[in-house]
């Protein structure tokens, strides 16, 4: 029974890695727009759903302004930062790299260094028996969490007009403009739900993790490993990837501790040589 609660806790850590990486799989993997700021717009998410909820005594409206919030940032950085240096990846690292250390300081200076923990989602409190073993209920409704993330972006991608013209802008971006497509402006909002979704892993992770100002670099490493280990491209590349790192993680930390983060970097390092692209990842050709 052990074996199996061990590996229920690396999915759920897995699975909120995949939360995490789930807003930076959008922008970075889908639209080929470096954002650097994604670890700030998650601290964003968890501060702002913790104050909002602190004083109106409503989860659901600490989640909201905390997810509204981050995409409002995501919609204000692609707009008026990352259209004007479209071309340069490394302006985008640059400006993206430095709103985040802005949004930072501001957060350190409104909320302290100090670590907050902000409240369970409603329901997920305590714990639930798995074959005669309790296991927190809130690990499960992550992993849980996960998957039908998971599937909702693969559905919205793959399946709707929305995903066909953001596959379309980012494979040819000259075809996409020229039978109409308002490139900047799909852009824009696919950027900003990205934030959003980012805003939404720090309400949900925040409870999970805990937050503190500098959590938001360690959040952007870890978005990056999830998603160039799966692929850029891969929104099921990044759940394997996710879910794979989670069990390294949990059983590094069990057996091999002083050697637990050379789990989660070791095996970037081994799947980019052995595959660049990675795990289900194609070769996307960008377009200038």
């Amino acid at each position: 029974m052990n074996w199996s609660i061990d590996i229920l806790n690396g999915l759920a850590y897995g699975g909120l890695l995949f939360v995490i990486a789930s807003g930076l799989n959008m922008t970075i993997g889908m639209m080929h727009r470096v954002n650097l700021a994604h670890g700030a717009l998650f601290l964003v998410g968890g501060y702002l759903a913790l104050d909002i909820a602190d004083r109106t005594g409503n989860y659901l409206i600490g989640l909201l302004a905390g997810v509204v919030g981050a995409f409002v940032i995501g919609l204000v950085l692609e707009r008026f930062l990352l259209q004007r240096v479209a071309d340069s990846d490394v302006a985008q690292i640059l400006l993206t790299v430095g709103a985040g250390l802005l949004i930072q300081d501001q957060i350190r200076a409104r909320y302290t260094a100090n670590p907050l923990t902000p409240p369970t989602p409603p329901g997920l409190d305590g714990s639930s028996n798995i074959g005669g073993a309790m296991f927190p209920t809130l690990k499960l409704a992550t992993l849980a969490l996960a998957i039908v993330l998971a599937i909702a972006m693969t559905m919205v991608l793959k399946k709707t007009k929305l995903g066909a013209l953001v596959r379309a802008s980012v494979d040819d971006n000259s075809m996409a403009r020229s039978v109409g497509v308002r490139v900047p402006w799909l852009y824009m909002w696919v950027f900003g739900a990205g934030g959003a979704l980012a805003g939404f892993a720090g309400v949900w992770g925040g409870s999970y993790l805990s937050l503190e100002p500098e959590l938001g670099w360690e959040i952007l490493l870890l978005g990056l490993v999830v998603i160039v280990i799966g692929g850029l491209d891969s929104i099921g590349g990044a759940f394997l990837a996710a879910m794979i790192i989670g069990l390294l993680t949990q059983f590094g930390r069990l057996y091999f501790p002083s050697f637990a983060s050379f789990f989660v970097y070791g095996i970037a390092v081994f799947v980019l040589l052995v595959r660049p692209n990675g795990l289900l990842g194609r070769v996307v050709t960008r377009e200038a």
